[in-house]
């Protein structure tokens, strides 16, 4: 399963007849979709949440290769964070919607520059929903919106990120979860 680039609108029809569809608009959000072959509650809680380390880029943290974990509290108002090694611990973002397994939403704490941004003024939003569509089939939407908050490199900040490396590699990880 593959989780298209979010970029310019593309529809494409896998051999089971699966579509997936990303786009980065002009209205400051990269969006997109993809079908998971797990149960709503698989895709949402256990994988997206509670396995978030096993299948995130360390090469996209700040810790890198000497990561410890990274993660979000399965909770409203939980945290999303980093550790690594010799006690450090940065927090990059919170949990307003804690509804699995139908919603999930964080803050993103990260600045365009890649520092941690802990004013939630500041801070984009990420949202997935998650549909399921038969037992072990779930549609999931993500959303990553509000990049004007990033302030002046708002635009550069969201193409960066619906780039080939940015969401779709790291959605494409997520997908890869499933294999």
């Amino acid at each position: 399963m593959r989780v298209l680039p979010v970029g310019r609108i593309t529809r494409e029809r896998e051999q089971s007849g699966g579509a997936h569809d990303r786009r980065a608009d002009h209205r400051g959000r990269c969006t997109s979709y993809a079908t998971i072959p797990a149960s709503a509650e698989r895709a949402s809680y256990a994988v997206f949440a509670e396995e978030f380390a096993s299948w995130y880029p360390s090469e996209y943290t700040w810790s890198q290769d000497v990561l410890e974990t990274i993660g979000m509290e399965g909770r409203e108002g939980g945290r999303c964070f980093e550790c690594g090694p010799e006690g450090f611990w940065i927090d990059w973002g919170r949990v307003p919607a804690w509804n699995p397994p139908d919603r999930l939403l964080f803050s993103w704490q990260i600045s365009p520059r890649r520092e941690p941004a802990p004013d939630p003024k500041k801070a984009s939003v990420v949202e997935l929903r998650f549909h399921e569509e038969g037992p072990q089939s779930t549609r999931v939407e993500f959303e990553h919106r509000d990049f004007s908050r990033h302030g002046e490199d708002a635009e550069g900040y969201r193409e960066a990120l619906g780039s080939e490396q940015g969401w779709p590699y790291i959605l494409g990880r997520y997908s890869a979860a499933f294999d």
